[in-house]
């Protein structure tokens, strides 16, 4: 299927690859599976590629170093025989949790040789929320940061499964450093399918638990060449990672660089000055941003007097404003844009300037459609779930196969949004089914249930209705409706502290207002859509 973009297949430098293949062939593969392989494109062989086309180019850039591709792939297959040495096996889970650390890209080719299957931590979470995926996807090893230590301990201690705890930085008793994953020698490739399994990203919860996302090698490499292709990306450009790792977004823009056979800019967290001096220095090209970072970075490079005279494209949510405001101060162009974790990311895309208030068009390989509740698309300007098929469809949800038979239903993956597509064929977003209500904070996903779960919990509350308001930094921001028991003195502010010690702190309240009563419904339920329209203002 990928013999249309030319890329021969090349597997690394220094080892005799026919021996290495001919090694895992003695499991019992076949000739079928050789063909196979040789038909098939990993992420792995993606950069192996860009390696022997441009052995000393960048592939990665951060403050304090470089990374060329020729010692990118090297790293990846010194990774992949330490996970074996380590005992990982094809489809074995191996969980991560860092920030936008260099580590990250030969995790990603290591799995891509041996077929492991990495679980993408947010690292915003709470212990119990970590500890909640960690449960679920049961991997055999973890890697996080030595700074991240002290919370991750206590967790993997209840967690049976992992027997491997790797440190990036310093290590301590009952860990390994990631340098020394690095001497175990040689990696012996498995036969992959790009289909199969090969990361988990969990989404937020709409019933108080998160679903983690099943994404392949095929899904990722797509995806990234859609931005590719899109953005018209070169050797000579370079993405500024701004957007995390272990998001969606953060990976389309990763990929589509380096698809491009350019480099990737790191940033370990967003600093707006730091920004600004990354994109002068290593001529950036393209990013992508959430609120409230294109305001801030705005701002550090008009005092900074920064040269932008490389950024050519931003795309991500922000208000008309603010990007017809960074276009004028930077001179590129802001792209608008809809995707999920499980439509693989971006499935619409534009430039702000065709259409202001879209969502952009649909990428040349989504089949994206609006369908009613009976299953039947819908003409242009009629309004209904906005749902899809094609190469971009996530392989499911891990251990939810009924969630997985009412997802695909009618033969399409069904995204919970709902929207129309105007008479241009571009995608006019409205916002989360109300079975699937959703507050989207500075690029974070957050379900009311989840929240109003814990807040719940405290004793002296006794019903909560959670809801999306206008927030000038975040887009939009939480605000907690409570009705306390018997008007005892909880306040706001140890509410808020109370549901941030315990989930997320992204996901806590920034408001909270105290009732008398919530509005109900004939039937006796909280009237969300009253709350809103009575309590919204802040």
């Amino acid at each position: 299927m990928f013999s249309e973009l030319g890329i021969v297949i090349f597997h690394v430098f220094d080892i005799d690859t026919r021996t290495m293949l001919n090694r895992s062939y003695l499991n019992g593969s076949s000739q079928e599976d050789e063909v196979m392989a040789l038909r098939s494109l990993s992420v792995f062989d993606h950069w192996a590629q860009n390696a022997r086309m441009y052995p000393n180019a960048p592939a990665l850039v951060w403050p304090e170093g470089h990374m060329t591709y020729t010692q990118l792939v090297k790293e990846c297959q010194s990774v992949a025989a330490g996970f074996q040495d380590q005992g990982i096996k094809y489809g074995d889970r191996v969980a991560v949790m860092a920030r936008n650390v260099p580590h990250f890209f030969p995790l990603f080719g290591a799995a891509s040789l041996i077929g492991a299957v990495l679980v993408l931590v947010n690292r915003r979470l709470s212990a119990e929320e970590i500890k909640v995926i960690i449960e679920d996807t049961t991997p055999k090893m973890m890697i996080y940061e030595d700074i991240q230590r002290d919370m991750v301990g206590p967790i993997l201690d209840q967690c049976s499964s992992v027997r491997t705890r790797i440190a990036l930085g310093q290590s301590q008793a009952g860990e390994m450093a990631y340098a020394d994953l690095l001497q175990a020698g040689l990696a012996y490739p498995a036969l992959v399918s790009e289909h199969a399994p090969y990361i988990i990203i969990h989404t937020a919860a709409v019933q108080g638990r998160p679903r983690g996302a099943v994404l392949s090698q095929e899904n990722l490499l797509l995806a990234g060449l859609q931005l590719t292709h899109a953005f018209e990306l070169t050797p000579q450009d370079a993405s500024l990672n701004v957007l995390p790792l272990y998001h969606i977004m953060g990976l389309n823009l990763a990929f589509a660089a380096s698809l491009g056979r350019g480099k990737n800019v790191l940033m370990t967290q967003f600093e707006p000055s730091l920004a600004a001096e990354l994109i002068a220095d290593h001529r950036a090209s393209i990013l992508g941003s959430f609120p409230p970072i294109l305001s801030q970075l705005m701002e550090a490079i008009e005092k900074e007097s920064t040269d932008t005279a490389s950024l050519r494209h931003a795309i991500g949510l922000e208000n008309p404003e603010t990007a017809q405001k960074w276009e004028s101060v930077t001179g590129s162009t802001f792209w608008t844009m809809y995707g999920q974790t499980e439509t693989s990311g971006l499935i619409t895309f534009a430039p702000l300037s065709m259409r202001t208030g879209g969502a952009g068009l649909p990428g040349p390989l989504s089949n994206m459609a609006i369908q009613d509740d009976s299953g039947n698309l819908l003409p242009p300007q009629a309004a209904g779930e906005i749902v899809l098929q094609g190469p971009l469809v996530f392989l499911g949800y891990w251990n939810q196969d009924e969630v997985n038979a009412y997802t695909f239903r009618y033969g399409w993956h069904h995204t919970g949004d709902t929207g129309y597509i105007d008479d241009h064929g571009h995608l006019v977003f409205q916002g989360r089914k109300a079975e699937k209500d959703l507050i989207k904070s500075g690029g974070e996903n957050v379900f009311p249930a989840e929240v109003e779960q814990v807040i719940l919990d405290h004793p002296q509350i006794t019903e909560a209705c959670v809801i999306g308001v206008d927030d000038p930094k975040f887009g939009e921001g939480i605000k907690a409706v409570c009705v306390r028991r018997d008007n005892q003195a909880v306040d706001d502010q140890s509410l808020i502290q109370f549901v941030g010690s315990r989930i997320a702190r992204y996901k806590k309240p920034r408001w909270v207002e105290f009732v008398d009563q919530l509005p109900k419904t004939k039937d006796g339920n909280i009237d969300r859509n009253q709350v809103k329209s009575t309590f919204g203002n802040v």
